[in-house]
């Protein structure tokens, strides 16, 4: 969106909103879906999937990169990101998901997400 968003011309309509929304640092990513688990936008953790709900849609989430030495990873999920339901060869990289549980709770839960279903 920086592309579109900076330059000479003043955007309009739609794109004026999602300019003014876009994050000073990182990216935004949408559709992701959750395996195992589901997240809990009130409280911003994990939490247990619900009866019949196989696969929830996690919200919009702002992706930036920071150093190790800064990252704190007290109670966190190092979840893993797949492209597929197919876990192993699709494996694309690890999130860092809040949690109010033990982590090793998600590990055996088979907790993922995924970007396709």
């Amino acid at each position: 969106m920086a592309g579109l968003c900076e330059g000479g011309n003043e955007p309009s309509g739609s794109l004026k909103a999602i300019c003014e929304s876009a994050p000073r640092e990182g990216a935004y990513v949408h559709g992701l879906f959750m395996e195992g688990a589901r997240w809990d936008i009130q409280q911003g953790v994990i939490m247990e999937s619900r009866l019949k709900e196989l696969f929830p849609t996690m919200p919009v989430v702002n992706i930036r990169a920071i150093t190790q030495d800064k990252q704190d990873m007290r109670n966190m999920y190092e979840c893993p990101v797949y492209k597929t339901r197919t876990r192993g060869p699709t494996y694309v990289w690890t999130f860092n998901l809040k949690t109010k549980d033990k982590p090793a709770k998600w590990t055996l839960a088979g907790g993922a997400l995924l970007l396709q279903i």
